[in-house]
């Protein structure tokens, strides 16, 4: 049944009597100043667009569900995790990283994967990617990082001596670039890749007990990719595929669905463990730390405003909950800081009081008042505590557990391990890798490696891959010689 129209108003909810025609001084004169609906119109119009993510600007989102499917409280004390069954409303946005906003979907580059848990403790918020590492361990390196992948300051393009130099100077990054050059680097879509937390986080349970923790969100819907070729033809046909397959599967009830997994590693194992535990660039051995199941995240529900809750969600990796924490891993700990940070400046100061970024089963209640765009739902309530007016009041109870610290400050490099080098986990993954997946990831790496301009960087990229594996930088530089020849 079609519904019955309602009247065109002003923002002040004034009833339009004209949308077609603006005021003028007579019929063929200059317009007046005193047709304030079209300087509203136009005024609103020219402050549309809010500043764009640095990082993760093309993206998608979509609502769902969470739902527990085996019981892990013996390793956290979560609400939300509490028992198999239990529900919990989700809103999920996936990404490309270096990407304008009006980029093309289907390109080579890490996949924000990021879960924001409405639980009725208040929001928990886990931010990662499609891969399980990063390319850096310190976020001291992230904005030369990004510098590198993003437009030239010269050439306004990104340019791939850039990008080389960059990553020949930084062989921490080889683990990563050999992911993302290989099969698994361009997904087909959103729902065909799988999703991690990346980073290690500390779960707690009701007696205290802290454990380590990895996130592993895989797909129900299997995985698939598009080779180098086929992702350019998408690109050019249709860039905002991911967007249109992700908003038609759900429309069709076509839901997408990941079962997430954990490793777990106990807190007393981390300082011997033979990896660094806490360093983004390495992974866990699923041999030494099994996946166990925790549950389901399926998505269902299409946002009904793409601004207002996909350009506008703002996901924060300092959101948590009792029962989860943060690591000591050095990428997380910057991060901590720098997304809420970019939220108050993308966003403004209130943005957490945005429907899609407020809780849904918890109340927020603090003494945050003023700024851009304030509510002020606290009234008359007085702003500030402790105070005898029955306010807010602190919970006495932390969110996680402590973590011991020694020794002086200062600009320490990460503590080494026994298999703690740049190279062992690059690899390792090159050697897992099929005859064929090995051919096309040398195909994609030369590709580009080819276009860099200075010899020196070629040679020391392809010493650090030589590094990893010989025949692997063996065959890339040969690939790369047979391209420039």
């Amino acid at each position: 049944m079609s519904q019955q129209p309602q009247a065109l108003t002003t923002e002040s909810g004034a009833p339009v009597a004209d949308n077609q025609n603006s005021q003028t001084a007579g019929p063929g004169g200059p317009l007046l100043i005193q047709d304030q609906y079209l300087l509203e119109k136009l005024a609103r119009f020219n402050r549309e667009r809010i500043p764009e993510r640095v990082v993760h600007a093309r993206g998608s989102g979509a609502y769902g569900r969470f739902e527990v499917t085996a019981d892990v409280s013996r390793f956290t004390k979560a609400h939300f995790l509490a028992e198999p069954g239990r529900r919990t409303e989700v809103f999920a946005r996936f990404s490309t990283v270096a990407g304008n906003l009006g980029a093309a979907d289907a390109v080579r580059d890490p996949r924000g994967f990021a879960v924001k848990f409405y639980t009725e403790e208040g929001n928990y918020d886990l931010v990662g990617n499609n891969t399980p590492i990063f390319f850096i361990k310190d976020p001291l390196k992230f904005p030369d990082f990004i510098h590198t992948q993003k437009r030239d300051p010269y050439t306004g393009s990104q340019e791939a001596d850039n990008v080389w130099d960059f990553w020949s100077h930084s062989p921490e990054a080889i683990h990563q670039v050999t992911w993302l050059f290989g099969d698994r680097g361009i997904p087909a879509s959103y729902r065909h890749m799988d999703g991690f937390g990346s980073h290690t986080y500390q779960w707690v349970n009701a007696e205290g007990e802290a454990f380590w923790v990895k996130y592993h969100f895989k797909t129900d819907q299997g995985i698939r990719n598009l080779t180098a070729e086929a992702a350019a033809e998408l690109a050019g046909a249709d860039p905002d595929s991911h967007q249109r397959d992700l908003v038609n599967a759900i429309d069709a009830g076509v839901s997408p669905s990941w079962t997430l997994k954990v490793q777990i590693m106990p807190v007393a194992e981390a300082a011997t463990y033979r990896f660094n535990p806490f360093d983004l660039t390495k992974v866990w051995s699923h041999a030494d730390h099994p996946l166990i199941e925790v549950g389901r995240l399926t998505l269902d529900r299409n946002p009904d405003n793409v601004f207002a809750e996909v350009e506008q969600a703002a996901f924060n990796p300092a959101n948590f909950v009792p029962g989860i924490g943060p690591s000591p891993d050095k990428m997380l700990q910057g991060r901590l800081f720098a997304y809420a940070d970019a939220h108050r400046y993308r966003l403004g100061v209130n943005h957490t009081q945005l429907p899609v970024n407020a809780p849904h089963a918890a109340t927020a209640r603090n003494h945050g008042r003023d700024g851009y765009m304030a509510t002020n739902p606290g009234g008359r309530a007085k702003n500030y505590e402790p105070n005898s007016f029955g306010g807010p009041y602190e919970s006495a109870a932390p969110l996680w557990a402590s973590t011991e610290v020694s020794g002086p400050t200062g600009t320490h490099p990460a503590p080494l391990h026994a298999q703690d080098d740049d190279y062992v986990q690059a690899g390792d993954l090159y050697r897992l890798m099929t005859a064929d997946e090995q051919a096309r990831l040398v195909a994609n790496l030369a590709g580009f490696l080819a276009k860099v301009s200075r010899d020196d960087i070629v040679d020391r990229v392809v010493g650090h891959f030589r590094a990893a594996d010989r025949d692997y930088g063996d065959r890339i530089a040969a690939a790369v010689k047979e391209l420039r020849a």
